[in-house]
C-alpha cells in the first residue's frame, strides 16, 4: 500500500535520513523506535508530505507524491493521510465534534454528512457523549481521542502518529494503545507510530528500530 524507497534528508551538513526503505500494508500497525535524533519525526513528516526528501520516493497506492504540485499535494494529504501528535493541536474555540469535522469540511464534505460520520467515529472512540464539549472541558485522554477522530474522519490510507501517548498518564496511554488496535481490527486502519513507549512498540505488528538516520532492525 505504501512504499518508501531510499529516502535521504539533510538539514545543512547534518544528514538526518540516510537511505530509508520500508513498506506499510493495509491494516498494519508499525512502531518506529529509536533515541531522540534518530530521524523518526523527520521520516513521518516526509511520509506525510509535510516535508520533502532530498532523494528517494514515497508511493501511496502507486501514487508518487513527490511529483505533485503543492495544491494537489495538500488535497491528497487531506484525504489520504491522518496525523496524531503528542500535543493534540485541537482548536480551543471549537467543540470536539467540530474539531473532528475540520478535515472533512476542507475536503468539501457537506456539514450534515461530516457530522454524521464524526458521530459514528466518536461512538467507536467512546466519546460520543462529549461531542459538544470544547477541549478545555475534556480530559487529556479525551482530547487525544478527539485528535484520533480528526485523523480518521476522511478514511485515510495511513495514520501517522508522533509520540501519541507521550503526554498521557499510564492509564490513558494504555487505553489509547488499545484503541489503535481496535481501529485496526474494526476499520482496517494502518498506523505508523513513532514512540518511546516500549509497551506500545512491542505490541505492534512490526517494530522498526532507527539509529542515526538508518533502520538497524
Amino acid at each position: 500500500m505504501i512504499q518508501i524507497n531510499n529516502i535521504h534528508k539533510a538539514f545543512g551538513n547534518l544528514k538526518v535520513l540516510k537511505g530509508i526503505n520500508m513498506q506499510i500494508n493495509k491494516a498494519e500497525i508499525i512502531s518506529l523506535v529509536g533515541a531522540s535524533g534518530a530521524g523518526k519525526s523527520t521520516l513521518l513528516h516526509i511520509i506525510g508530505s509535510l516535508d520533502k526528501a532530498d532523494q528517494g520516493e514515497i508511493l501511496i497506492n502507486g501514487n508518487n507524491i513527490a511529483k505533485y504540485s503543492e495544491k494537489k499535494l495538500a488535497a491528497f494529504r487531506n484525504k489520504h493521510i491522518g496525523f496524531v501528535f503528542q500535543f493534540h493541536h485541537l482548536l480551543p474555540e471549537f467543540t470536539a465534534l467540530e474539531n473532528i469535522c475540520i478535515p472533512a469540511y476542507i475536503s468539501k464534505t457537506s456539514k450534515k454528512q461530516a457530522e454524521l460520520h464524526a458521530m459514528e467515529i466518536m461512538d467507536i472512540l467512546g466519546i460520543k457523549n462529549r461531542a459538544e464539549h470544547k477541549p478545555n472541558e475534556l480530559s487529556g485522554g479525551e482530547q487525544q481521542r478527539v485528535a484520533v477522530g480528526r485523523a480518521l474522519i476522511n478514511n485515510p490510507d495511513i495514520v501517522l502518529a508522533d509520540e501519541p501517548s507521550g503526554n498521557l498518564d499510564s492509564v490513558n496511554a494504555q487505553s489509547l494503545h488499545k484503541l489503535f488496535f481496535d481501529l485496526r481490527d474494526k476499520l482496517g486502519q494502518s498506523f505508523l507510530i513513532a514512540t518511546h513507549n516500549e509497551e506500545l512498540a512491542n505490541l505492534a505488528d512490526k517494530k522498526i528500530i532507527m539509529k542515526d538516520g538508518v533502520i538497524i532492525e
